[in-house]
């Protein structure tokens, strides 16, 4: 029998200070309007984790259980269901199940997170920023609710004693995977590929590590702040902590069956000046490189929508549309359609994983040869993050401008005490790439790979300053 799904309306209070009072440890996902958001959904869920790794081969028992559980449909539960994330390692066996894989799909540990962390979620607080609401929902026992009844007058006194967050910067430099140099012979490697008719796009990345960083919440409010995004999230299963400021809409599915992603493809800086950096947005809006690179992804999203929509549904309703946010401009494109009959939101998942906008074209020859040339297994970067409910609906982001935060050290998950004998020393990894056609301009590409990683790396550097 399906335990019942119980409703609780809440006064108004801040989600950033709901989570920092009643989530600041244990296992949490979180998806953020942002700060002071007008309008929009803020969702902080709680559940039972589940993590599989492609190096044990859970990946396909997982998965397998994930679909079975979702095809039990309740429309009443909204937004329970699952929450976390689905790491790049997930996408790569999920292409190698529909075949025509080789050799990309990880067979060691390398030491770090799952390629699958979920929550199987039974209790949410959601947050209605227009109507300044917040219900609680849980198909729990009612004792969870009794008790965030119980300490939700006291958030209020807590608001002021949080209101100014010590931030200690990390004193060790940033380690990338990738050198200029290293970085440059790669792009070569992907256009020489590409000259060779192996691919039309590819897309690599490297990574930066960052040891000694705050703790993770403490980070993630100042991400927040710092780098507005409309894809936000803080995900936080089994000690590792994902921080997220992504702008790409991976692929959201309704319960009726609307189905659409958002790929992104194409970066250019803000400027110093409000002349400079309408001069840059133009200079993204006109390139024939970038929009080129940008219909081969879009093209790409289409031939994967198609094979789980209905015949003729699949349509693109934004093409080069060119989005600013506080870093960086970015070239987007947004495809749509209807599942068909029997297709479910993990089909959809399951066609478009992983997404090309991290891969290239065509996909399978791009994931063989990227998965050779890097450094490592790209982890949770580069997959997608969000909810999974019970109604049928999928929401996820790209895993892209985000930060990884685990507790160990260089010599592979050790943990160190931190300043003053505080704790374990925290490690922080930011993933960063691009999209390289025959065309690229490699000292771009690298300079890119900078950009996207600038306004991350000044969350983990920067003096102490106050976070509200």
């Amino acid at each position: 029998m399906r335990p019942p799904v119980v409703r609780a309306p809440l006064v108004w209070r801040d989600p950033e200070l709901v989570v920092s009072c009643l989530a600041a440890d244990g296992d949490v996902v979180w998806i953020d309007a942002g700060v002071g958001a007008p309008t929009g959904r803020s969702v902080v869920a709680w559940g039972t984790a589940v993590t599989a790794r492609a190096s044990d081969g859970g990946l396909d028992a997982a998965w397998d259980a994930l679909r079975a559980s979702s095809a039990d449909r309740r429309d009443d539960a909204d937004p329970l269901g699952w929450a976390g994330w689905l790491g790049y390692g997930l996408g790569l066996r999920l292409l190698e199940r529909d075949g025509g894989l080789h050799g990309a799909s990880p067979r060691h540990d390398d030491g770090g997170p799952p390629d699958l962390a979920l929550l199987r979620t039974d209790r949410a607080l959601v947050f209605d920023h227009a109507r300044r609401t917040v219900e609680a929902v849980s198909t729990a026992d009612r004792a969870w609710l009794d008790d965030v009844r119980a300490r939700w007058d006291d958030l209020a006194v807590e608001e002021a004693r949080r209101a100014i967050v010590p931030h200690r910067a990390s004193s060790a430099p940033p380690r990338w995977d990738h050198d200029a140099a290293a970085y440059l012979a790669l792009v070569a490697r992907c256009q020489a590929a590409i000259a060779d008719g192996e691919a039309y796009v590819l897309c690599p990345t490297t990574r930066v590590t960052v040891e000694g960083v705050d703790d993770d919440l403490t980070l993630y409010r100042r991400l927040r702040r710092a780098s507005a995004a409309p894809q936000a999230s803080f995900v936080r299963i089994g000690g590792t902590s994902v921080l997220g400021a992504s702008p790409e809409a991976f692929v959201e599915v309704t319960p009726g069956g609307r189905v659409s992603s958002s790929p992104i493809k194409g970066t250019r800086p803000r400027g110093t000046d409000a002349a400079v950096d309408a001069e840059l947005a133009h200079d993204l809006a006109t390139s024939e490189k970038e929009r080129a690179e940008n219909l081969m992804i879009v093209d790409l999203v289409r031939n994967d929508l198609t094979r789980v929509c209905s015949v003729g549904s699949v349509e693109v309703v934004e093409l080069f549309a060119v989005r600013s946010y506080p870093a960086v401009h970015q070239l987007v494109s947004t495809v749509r359609g209807r599942l068909r009959a029997g297709a479910t939101g993990l089909d959809a998942v399951a066609s478009l994983f992983p997404a090309g906008s991290m891969t290239g074209a065509p996909k399978r020859r791009a994931v063989e040869l990227l998965s050779a040339w890097e450094a490592r297994p790209r982890g949770i970067y580069s997959g997608a993050v969000g909810l999974i409910g019970l109604d049928g609906a999928v929401s996820l982001a790209m895993v892209i401008r985000s930060i990884v935060v685990e507790a160990g050290g260089a010599d592979g998950g050790a943990r160190h005490e931190g300043p003053g004998g505080a704790g374990p020393v925290r490690v922080a990894t930011i993933g960063v790439g691009g999209g390289v056609t025959e065309s690229s301009v490699p000292r771009d590409e690298w300079d890119e790979v900078g950009v996207k990683a600038a306004a991350l790396l000044a969350v983990l550097a920067d003096d102490a300053t106050r976070a509200s």
